[in-house]
């Protein structure tokens, strides 16, 4: 990459940095190696009597947020102190960088052209528009960004062809990846505690965020067809009442786990899931978890979420209904993931972390952002 000045790279996330390790930390963590590296979060809610910058270091990355006098309601970019926060944003940053913007919300729009970037980047994650208490005005700034950003990338084929609706120029799809080093201990792992509890209950689990995109009919469901199974679903629960999961005496919700402690936690399941409801949240998601689950050994079974479907189809169990869950676990279970090895080997190659970020900054780098790229193939330009 250029040595230009100093290199500095501002990310706008409407995720923390400290919550779930996502496509976000994946990347910036990478990027972070070349570049001097901003994390700019949302404004958060705290017991101060006026808005106070907060800044910590950590994972090779300066982490920044606002606190501002505790509200109802979650604070967005659009913030009343965005204006505060942005010029005190500007005042610890290097006046003279070269200095590249990258909006995962699009409500940051605003603060982003304030600093100046020499190159703007949209790294469209996710449908925000799609996602429940969207805050007013997303998509309205989601087009203003891709008109105005010089390179865009989308998270999945869904999303790539709806944003190629709006812009084709510098346009380049690229999934999710996986780490597969960080997962394989779980094969490992796995099979030790397979034999220290050779009669236990075979499990099926789910890790990641718990809220509007899961059926919990289809988790209830599972639990009675699966009565002599254990169903673990970890993870936080987000925007959806707790009260409203299923209850069974074999559904159990540990709660979320760090991503350091994932291999670990993968290593107790025998069968991954992914009980997406198929809605509007779900239409255009890329899951990080599948190639996790595949990188440590589970067999995966799906609702027929349409990237899933599009992606890994060969190597993931697709099914309807509890019935058709219950049905695949048990088949599945006993045979693990050897018969499709191959072809899941071949799938967590290409989808390297470490490759997706190297590609990824290469177009950020390049003369105008590299050449326009209106297919939905990963990463060509």
């Amino acid at each position: 990459m250029t040595t230009e000045q100093h290199p500095e790279l501002v990310v706008f996330s409407h995720l923390r940095w400290t919550w779930v390790w996502q496509r976000p930390q994946h990347l910036v963590s990478r990027l972070a190696r070349r570049h001097t590296t901003w994390f700019v979060e949302e404004p958060f809610p705290a017991p101060v009597d006026a808005p106070r910058l907060r800044c910590e270091h950590v994972d090779g990355v300066t982490r920044v947020w606002l606190e501002v006098p505790a509200t109802d309601g979650h604070c967005s970019f659009d913030h009343p102190a965005g204006r505060s926060y942005g010029e005190e944003l500007g005042a610890l940053l290097d006046e003279h960088a070269n200095r590249t913007v990258w909006l995962y919300s699009p409500l940051a729009l605003s603060m982003a052209r304030a600093l100046g970037p020499r190159t703007l980047v949209y790294d469209v994650m996710d449908d925000l528009t799609s996602f429940q208490d969207a805050p007013a005005g997303t998509g309205l700034r989601h087009r203003q960004a891709l008109r105005e950003a010089d390179v865009v990338f989308t998270g999945g084929r869904s999303l790539h062809h709806g944003v190629l609706q709006h812009r084709a120029q510098a346009t380049h799809l690229f999934a999710s990846g996986v780490e597969p080093e960080h997962l394989w201990p779980a094969r490992g792992l796995r099979a030790r505690r397979r034999q220290d509890r050779a009669s236990a209950r075979p499990v099926a689990g789910y890790v990641g965020v718990i809220d509007e995109r899961i059926d919990l009919d289809l988790v209830a469901g599972l639990a009675a067809e699966l009565a002599d199974w254990e169903l673990c679903m970890v993870g936080p629960v987000a925007k959806i009442d707790p009260a409203a999961l299923p209850v069974a005496p074999n559904l159990s919700y540990p709660g979320p786990v760090r991503y350091a402690e994932l291999a670990e936690t993968l290593a107790g399941f025998d069968v991954a899931l992914m009980p997406f409801a198929l809605n509007r949240a779900t239409r255009s998601i890329s899951p990080t978890k599948t190639l996790e689950y595949l990188a440590a050994g589970l067999p995966v079974v799906s609702t027929r979420v349409p990237d899933v479907v599009a992606d890994h189809q060969g190597v993931v169990d697709l099914e309807d209904g509890a019935a058709g869950f219950a049905a695949a676990c048990r088949r599945v279970h006993p045979q693990g993931p050897a018969s499709r090895e191959a072809a899941v080997e071949s799938v967590l190659a290409h989808h390297h972390w470490d490759a997706i970020a190297e590609r990824m900054d290469g177009l950020v780098t390049a003369p105008a952002g590299g050449e326009p790229d209106a297919r939905p193939r990963e990463g060509t330009a």
